[in-house]
């Protein structure tokens, strides 16, 4: 039997992946289990989810998933690369995940492949690396690199979740992990669209939340229940805005020297930010005046994030496999898993300690990022809520 892994943010949990939950067990099987892999409190496009990652779980469990993993924050608000190879290294560990399947734009796995054989070709390094040179953003010089060794085929990578599809690939092949890929082709509203039509992007539902305005009827009942339930308990939702002064607090307390640990291409970027940080009073003005043609806003605030939460390039993966959420049918992975897994599996807090010095000292990280997140409630937390909160078990 075919079991599915999929990787995701859920932020918030929404009508895209119910779809592609069901378009995976339409391809592999009605009853195939799902293993998902999650992002933490803070995501890929470097900002705070706007709801903690065990009501996220619930949601992923209740709409279709049997078993949630996290991505630890220092891979989960990383780039699209380091995103992939910590949740592709996270399913292959689990030993008992047998396909990846994710979604993409073009919908075809034979060309995201073509794709993938491009960047890891020994001609590629040469080209991104003149495009660099010539001022282009990463994406820009990535795709422009793409283009002189792959031609029109390469324009597929301007398109996010196509993107990510190759990273995935490229992963897969990196770390040698047994999983067979499927792509189903996304639908709905573009990536980070406002547009409502269909399946609403996340982006569209977030705003739509943090507004006021209607969101309900853009999620499956199961997550506006969860999302609801914690608004009324003053956890969510979470905005960049209630983050803001402990970023810039943070930020202005650091000296130019401190930046260099964040500046991924030692290309002199934290000289850049170090001078946006002393003259701004906001984070949107701190990114606007270090924004530039080869340094978009979405590296930047990850830039900004990182050196907020003091976080550290992270290792090739992640040390553990950490459980946030599992139903009946998860449960019985996990025990599939304590003899297969090629990773500790940490169930609880409370066992971290018998796992080792890696996983420790990897929940110890985690737990002051959501000292930080839980401050940003809307009815703030205590410190702490890391060691206090196990997994989410539903029938």
């Amino acid at each position: 039997m075919a079991v599915i892994g999929i990787i995701a943010e859920y932020n918030p949990f929404h009508l895209g992946h119910a779809y592609q939950l069901a378009q995976a067990r339409r391809i592999l099987g009605a009853d195939s289990p799902v293993v998902a892999v999650m992002s933490g409190n803070f995501v890929q496009r470097g900002e705070a989810a706007l709801l903690h990652k065990h009501a996220r779980a619930e949601v992923a469990v209740r709409c279709g998933a049997d078993l949630v993993l996290e991505l630890p924050t220092a891979w989960a608000a990383a780039t699209a690369e380091v995103f992939a190879r910590g949740g592709v290294s996270l399913l292959a560990a689990t030993g008992v995940v047998t396909h990846l399947c994710f979604g993409s734009e073009c919908g075809e796995l034979s060309q995201l492949e073509h794709l993938a054989d491009c960047l890891d070709g020994q001609s590629y390094q040469a080209e991104l690396r003149r495009f660099l040179g010539a001022g282009m953003t990463f994406a820009a010089a990535r795709q422009a690199a793409a283009r002189e060794l792959s031609g029109a085929a390469a324009d597929g990578l301007s398109q996010p979740n196509n993107n990510l599809a190759v990273e995935y690939l490229r992963a897969i092949r990196a770390l040698g992990a047994d999983l067979m890929p499927v792509t189903v082709r996304r639908v709905g509203a573009p990536h980070d669209s406002d547009e409502t039509e269909g399946f609403a992007s996340a982006s569209a539902i977030r705003r739509r939340v943090l507004t006021g305005a209607p969101w309900e009827h853009l999620v499956p009942a199961e997550s506006a229940a969860v999302l609801r339930r914690e608004m009324d308990a003053g956890h969510a939702p979470v905005s960049q805005a209630a983050c803001e002064r402990m970023i810039l607090s943070r930020l202005r307390a650091m000296g130019e020297e401190d930046f260099y640990a964040y500046d991924g291409g030692n290309e002199g970027l934290y000289h850049r930010f170090y001078e946006a940080v002393r003259r701004s009073s906001t984070l949107e003005e701190l990114l606007d005046r270090a924004k530039t043609k080869r340094y978009p806003r979405a590296r930047l605030r990850r830039m900004a994030l990182a050196a907020w939460l003091g976080l550290e390039k992270p290792e090739e993966t992640p040390p553990c496999l950490r459980v946030l959420a599992a139903n009946g049918r998860g449960c019985c992975l996990l025990k599939e898993m304590k003899q297969r897994a090629l990773l500790p599996v940490l169930t609880k807090p409370g066992y971290v300690r018998a796992l080792g010095e890696a996983v420790e000292q990897s929940l110890a990280a985690e737990s002051r990022c959501t000292d930080q997140y839980t401050l940003a409630w809307p009815v703030p937390g205590p410190p702490g809520w890391e060691y206090t909160s196990g997994p989410v078990i539903l029938p």
